[in-house]
């Protein structure tokens, strides 16, 4: 594990704030206290609220690698562990044939760790770097319940059993984050392993400063307004609410649109940043915006 870096949980908010990632005393709580009692973390919480960002920004104020672990369905040990990196073991056994050594001594050299092809968790497991790595297992309620299981002896000792080596353990034990959007639930026997936090959408002051810390140069008129219409877009029932990612990458796109403030025209034709399904477009542009009293609140001209 790294060197303790957080001095305090207003530390940890510093140094979030300061590699502009906005949160609150809760996460920093989590944060800090996953710092010094060497536990992983376990976020939760909508799509596109920030999870996977946390696991980023603590790897930039480490100042260490960032080892992510693509959850899916059907991942399975060889694509997030390891596999034996079969085209050298041929070529190795070629070689050592010549000299007539026997099958059990040849198998001594090619099943040895330079063979193995590290996939991400035995990677972090076993990084030679100095400063231990942030390890990101991310949209881990993708993958299956057996690959949860395999989870954890990962969590509880960082260490991994391969048949032909025996027992590999962290040289230096990373920091570790899991993430899920909830499509499903995650084991208790995870949870229990992890310090919890869940990630909500931000109220309107939250994401106000979110616009402002990420992209800077944006005027204030419109940083409101974006909020503010995201805000309400939220309460709307939708296939799919956006996220701060979207509000993000809308707000960039009104930049570039060089749109000072946020009108109906800029509405209908930027609507594709920020929903993502054809029905949810469909019942916004029907059942919502045609409304003028909802398209003057969605617009801002009514305090949120």
């Amino acid at each position: 594990m790294n060197p303790i870096i957080f001095s305090s949980i207003d530390d940890v908010l510093k140094k979030l704030a300061a590699h502009r990632y906005v949160t609150d005393a809760s996460l920093g709580t989590v944060i800090y206290l996953s710092s010094r009692l060497r536990k992983p973390i376990f976020l939760e919480g909508e799509p596109g609220v920030g999870k996977t960002e946390v696991a980023v920004v603590l790897s930039e104020i480490l100042g260490t690698r960032l080892i992510r672990l693509q959850c899916y369905e059907g991942l399975d040990v060889s694509s997030a562990l390891y596999e034996w990196n079969y085209p050298r073991q041929l070529l190795r056994i070629k070689m050592e044939e010549r000299s007539q050594k026997s099958p059990e001594e040849i198998g001594d050299v090619i099943y040895t760790e330079p063979y193995l092809i590290r996939r991400p968790l035995l990677e972090a497991i076993r990084s030679s770097e100095e400063r231990a790595p942030v390890l990101l297992i991310d949209e881990l309620d993708r993958a299956d319940e057996e690959f949860e299981a395999f989870l954890l002896e990962i969590l509880s000792d960082f260490q991994v059993s391969i048949p032909e080596i025996g027992t590999l353990s962290a040289r230096h034990k990373p920091m570790v984050l899991l993430t899920s959007n909830r499509t499903r639930d995650v084991h208790d026997a995870i949870r229990r392993r992890c310090l919890y936090q869940w990630i909500d959408y931000p109220d309107f002051k939250k994401e106000m400063r979110i616009i402002q810390a990420r992209i800077p140069h944006v005027p204030s008129t419109l940083a409101r307004q974006v909020a503010h219409f995201m805000q309400r877009i939220r309460q709307q029932k939708l296939m799919k609410h956006p996220g701060v990612s979207e509000t993000l990458d809308w707000a960039e796109s009104l930049l570039c649109l060089n749109k000072a403030v946020l009108d109906e025209a800029t509405v209908e034709q930027t609507l594709g940043c920020i929903l993502k399904y054809r029905e949810d477009t469909r019942k916004f542009m029907s059942d919502i915006w045609t409304d003028p009293e909802q398209k003057a609140l969605f617009l801002g001209h009514s305090k949120p």
